[in-house]
């Protein structure tokens, strides 16, 4: 599969007053819906204190709002303004309080793939469900399941799945087996893009457009990912179960943002089925509670 569209980035001029490292956390604020001043740390690789920083002179410029929503630290989200100076079109409205759990566990996840040697070296990118729902427009939850996210490896880079396009879905709370296999099967399904004319998003006999799903359990959540993915028959050799980051728990502590390397727990040491795992070192097969 050649991957034809990478991530929209920030307007040309860039957001005013601000450097690379703030405009890249801003467009990452944005397409996560917003998120959590502990995992803005990790997107500016630095401690929570600079990423209060950072937040006051988006505030400062009219691009994010701030606050308190539920457990743990205050989470930032783009004004309207600060959407338009990244180049992007989406509700300026906070997470909702319903899904910042999820929202949470995704961002965790996003950063976990992200700090893997593998990802960094073939240039792979993250398009999220919010730019997916965005290019679906009205159709999306009509009539099609929309992942969290995707992974896409470009052609020609120095890994085994070059080229591939994967799906990404971060599963915190148990639903029905039938609901997951029907799910797993959608996804792994699917040939179209995201957006596409319905007669286009599963014809058979066109290669599917995620070669692999990777879901990424609470321990909650894994016995009826196994269960259903056990149901798929032949489909389930390509899709792969791993445990969530510890860092994916909505209570997170607040000071969990120092300067260190994004968390890359279970998710991001053994990705591929098939191959090695991308940094190096096989999955510990440790189970790791939300």
């Amino acid at each position: 599969m050649t991957v034809r569209e990478r991530p929209s980035g920030p307007a040309s001029a860039g957001p005013r007053g601000l450097g690379d490292r703030d405009i890249g956390a801003m467009l990452f604020t944005a397409e996560m819906y917003g998120l959590q001043l502990d995992l803005l740390a990790a997107v500016l690789g630095g401690t929570v204190p600079r990423a209060r920083a950072a937040v006051a002179r988006w505030r400062r410029f009219g691009y994010a709002d701030a606050g308190r929503l539920g457990p743990g630290p205050s989470w930032v989200w783009l004004t309207r303004a600060g959407l338009a100076a990244c180049g992007v079109r989406y509700a300026p409205i906070p997470p909702a309080l319903s899904r910042l759990a999820h929202i949470r566990a995704v961002s965790t996840v996003r950063l976990a793939l992200a700090a893997t040697a593998g990802y960094q070296q073939a240039g792979a990118f993250w398009r999220g469900e919010r730019r997916l729902r965005a290019r679906a427009g009205t159709r999306a939850g009509l009539r099609e399941h929309l992942p969290d996210g995707e992974v896409h490896w470009p052609d020609g880079a120095p890994v085994p799945w070059a080229g591939e396009c994967w799906a990404i879905e971060a599963e915190l709370t148990r639903k029905t087996v039938t609901r997951t296999t029907a799910i797993m099967r959608e996804l792994l399904g699917r040939t179209g893009d995201y957006g596409c004319p319905a007669a286009d998003a599963a014809v058979p006999g066109r290669p599917p457009r995620h070669a692999r799903a990777l879901y990424v359990c609470s321990a909650a959540a894994r016995p009826t990912v196994l269960r259903a993915r056990e149901a798929l028959g032949p489909l389930a050799a390509r899709l792969e179960v791993r445990d969530l980051p510890p860092q994916a728990c909505l209570s997170a502590r607040a000071d969990a943002g120092r300067d260190e390397t994004p968390p890359d727990g279970p998710v991001g040491e053994s990705l591929s089925p098939q191959g090695p795992a991308l940094d190096g070192s096989p999955p510990d097969g440790r189970e790791r509670a939300c």
